[in-house]
Parts: C-alpha cells; sequence; structure tokens
C-alpha cells in the first residue's frame, strides 16, 4: 500500500513535480548505499531476530508520526523526504536480516521452496494491497491509508515474536568491524556466481526504476488514471509474480536455473519496455487492461527470477558470512536504484515522462544480455553450487568454478540455454 500511497501523497497532495518524485524515490534507496556494508557486519555478530522485529516497530512509529503530521496540514515534502530517509534505514536492516535469517528458519535443503512460498506470499500481497490502499487513498487520502500500512508493520513485528526456530548467537571471529567488512566484500568479488547475480540485479534496478519512478506521474497526469485505477492496475499486475514465484521449484526442476534466469531477463525486461508507447487516448477498460498485461509480465519475471537468484545467493555462502554477503549484494543492487531514480526524475524533468521512459527502457535492455553472457546461464540445479560450511571459502579461498555437471556442460555446449 505505500509503494502507491507515498508517491501520491508527494504528488497529489503535496504538488511534486517529477523531478522531486524522483528525488523521493531515490530518498528511500540511499540508505542501502550509506548502511549496508556496516549493517551487515552488525547482523553477522548478533542474533537476527531482534533486529527484525525492532526494525519493524520503529517503521510502524515512523509511519504513525507521517499520518499525524499531513492530518495536522504539517506535512511538507522536505519533511517526508526526511521520513522516507529514516524509514529505508530501518529497511536496510531488515532486508539484511531477513534474508540472513531464513536458512535458519527453513533449513538450507529447503531454501528453494522457501524462497519461492515467501516470494508468492508477498505477491499475494501485492494483489490486494495496491487496490485496497486506492480504495483507501480515494475515501480516506493517502495519509490516512498509510495508517493501515503501518498496523501491517505490528502484525510482522508479532509474527516474529512467534517464531520457534532457535538462533544460535554468532561466534565472535576476534576481528575488527573493517576487517569483517572487507571479508564479505572479497567473498562476492571472488564468486563469479554472486558477481553476476549482482550484476544481473544491478543493471535491472538501475533502470527499471528510472522508468517506475516516473510511471506514477505519467499515469496520473498523461494517462488520467486516478488512485483507485492505479491500485487496480497493480493488483490485478501481481497476479503473474504469484503464479510465477509458486512455481518456482518446479520451472528450475525441469528448464534448470540458467534458462529461467535468462527467460526471466528478458520477459521482465521487455514488458517495462512497453510502457511508454501505449498511447493516452484509449479507452480507459483497454488502458487498464493492457497495463494490467505488462506489470503481470513483468511481475512474473520478476518474482521467479528473485526467488533463484536469492536460493543462489544463500546457497553460495556459508551462514557466518551471510549478513555480510547479503549486505554486499544489497549495497549495490538497492544502492543503484538511488540513482536510477533520480535520473529517471531529472530526465522526465528535462524531456518528459512518455521520453525518460523510453530511455530507460533502452537501458532496462541490456539485462538480457549481462544474463545470457554470464556463468548464470550454465546452472542446471541450485544445490550443486552450494558451499560448505566448513569455512574453506569464507576465508576468501577461490571460486571452485561450475561443479562437474553433466547437463551443465551439455547446455553449454549445444547452446540452447539462450532459447
Amino acid at each position: 500500500m505505500s509503494e502507491l500511497a507515498v508517491p501520491l501523497l508527494a504528488v497529489v497532495s503535496l504538488g511534486a513535480s517529477a523531478g522531486q518524485a524522483g528525488m523521493l524515490g531515490a530518498a528511500r534507496w540511499v540508505p542501502f548505499l550509506l548502511l549496508a556494508l556496516p549493517l551487515g557486519v552488525l547482523v553477522d555478530r548478533m542474533r537476527r531476530r531482534p533486529i527484525l522485529i525492532a526494525a519493524d516497530l520503529a517503521r510502524a512509529a515512523l509511519t504513525v508520526v507521517i499520518v499525524l503530521l499531513a492530518s495536522l496540514g504539517r506535512l511538507t515534502l522536505p519533511a517526508l523526504l526526511f521520513f522516507v530517509l529514516l524509514l529505508g534505514a530501518f529497511t536496510v536492516a531488515f532486508e539484511v536480516s531477513y534474508q540472513s535469517y531464513l536458512p535458519t528458519v527453513a533449513g538450507r535443503d529447503q531454501l528453494e521452496r522457501a524462497n519461492g512460498r515467501l516470494q508468492a506470499t508477498a505477491a499475494a500481497a501485492e494483489i490486494g494491497g495496491p487496490g485496497l490502499g486506492g480504495v483507501l487513498i480515494q475515501t480516506l487520502t493517502a495519509a490516512w491509508a498509510l495508517l493501515a500500512h503501518a498496523v501491517t508493520y505490528v502484525v510482522s513485528a508479532v509474527a516474529l515474536i512467534g517464531i520457534g526456530a532457535r538462533e544460535r548467537r554468532p561466534t565472535p571471529t576476534g576481528h575488527g568491524a573493517l576487517a569483517e567488512l572487507r571479508e564479505g566484500l572479497r567473498f562476492v568479488r571472488r564468486d563469479r556466481y554472486l558477481v553476476a547475480l549482482v550484476g544481473f540485479a544491478a543493471i535491472y534496478n538501475l533502470f527499471a526504476h528510472a522508468i517506475t519512478v516516473l510511471f506514477t506521474v505519467h499515469a496520473v497526469r498523461e494517462l488520467g488514471l486516478e488512485a483507485g485505477h492505479l491500485g487496480l492496475v497493480f493488483g490485478l499486475g501481481a497476479v503473474g509474480a504469484v503464479a510465477a514465484a509458486a512455481n518456482a521449484p518446479g520451472a528450475v526442476r525441469r528448464f534448470g536455473a540458467g534458462r529461467v534466469l535468462v527467460a526471466c531477463a528478458a520477459v521482465e525486461s521487455v514488458a517495462l519496455s512497453a510502457l511508454p508507447v501505449i498511447p493516452a487516448g484509449l479507452p480507459l477498460p483497454a488502458l487498464i487492461a493492457v497495463l494490467v498485461g505488462v506489470f503481470a509480465c513483468n511481475g512474473a519475471g520478476t518474482a521467479l527470477s528473485s526467488v533463484v537468484a536469492l536460493t543462489l545467493r544463500q546457497l553460495r555462502t556459508p551462514d557466518a558470512l551471510l549478513g555480510r554477503v547479503n549486505a554486499t549484494m544489497r549495497w549495490i543492487s538497492y544502492g543503484v536504484i538511488a540513482l536510477g531514480a533520480g535520473l529517471g526524475g531529472i530526465a522526465g524533468e528535462l524531456l518528459g515522462t512518455r521520453a525518460g521512459m523510453a530511455i530507460g527502457c533502452g537501458g532496462v535492455l541490456l539485462t538480457v544480455v549481462w544474463v545470457a553472457l554470464s556463468p548464470l546461464r550454465t546452472i542446471r540445479d541450485p544445490r550443486e553450487l552450494a558451499a560448505s560450511e566448513g569455512g574453506d571459502r569464507a576465508g576468501g579461498g577461490p571460486d571452485p568454478g561450475p561443479p562437474p555437471c553433466g547437463d551443465a556442460v551439455r547446455d553449454d555446449a549445444t547452446g540452447t540455454v539462450n532459447a
């Protein structure tokens, strides 16, 4: 709901321009650039569940403050930017801890299934969330719609408290924070699969968010859509993500992880590229149907690729390094979102929203080239790339390369993974 309510609060209630909407989008992701790496060190030194609970409760409190300021007529765009930055800081802590905590809850042998279920759950929430958000925004205003989101943070914290899995306190390494931070960076740099994954996410996120930050402004001011229409588009569009995430394990077993990642990169990138060419004069039902199709295809690609990528990352990394590795990946892949949102806002301000989105579409197609040329395309079963928990690679040892998997060698030789 907040992904719809916050931009509309800025654009409709506070009169934000395309450039200011870009600044707001960037503010949400700047904390990943500033805080992801040090928080990764912290996550590897502490139990992860308390961090998750604290992050949820802090975000609930900050969201309530935004609602109160807006209801009193005291909320300004600079103040909203400040609170979005603070929310982003606690989101960094949650994201890094959540991905590092999952192997403790599910076990490494069930990571693919667990990631698929979590991604499907998140996608299912996106079906109802934007639609409900659109209705609440139209009836109660965008600010009061955020109050419902504050409640969901509290529900999340209560759910986390109820998890019964035992989490051991990490064993101190005896190294300083900087040494541990360098260890995480070195681990990612020396693993060609992790480098390929971070490049996949970074290229896509950079250009995709340059497009999406402009889409809200474009949809309201050029296509004539209201909050309820946008909620309907995003809600129905999320059906594609639900179906793809739920079927992720089966797709990987049938086609292999490499083929799935290449196909996902193509689908999600090509789907976004349709946004700038949709004409403004379409009848409303046709316009909504086209947009639903675009976001359904895009959501299917991003959901399925996210399940595979998260599973690969968690399997490749020993538990003692998961916080720092997740933080390093998020530092790059989410940090570029701030840059993409800012550049998208500038392009929209100078060239208009349609031309700005078109430039982003040219860039997002580079994702397909990167994945097709990377070692990701040779992967069949992600479990064959799992790192040992003995710590041999935790010290930054050389990447062992692809496993002696006959299927992977044969697919690479025939070139069919690029189909």
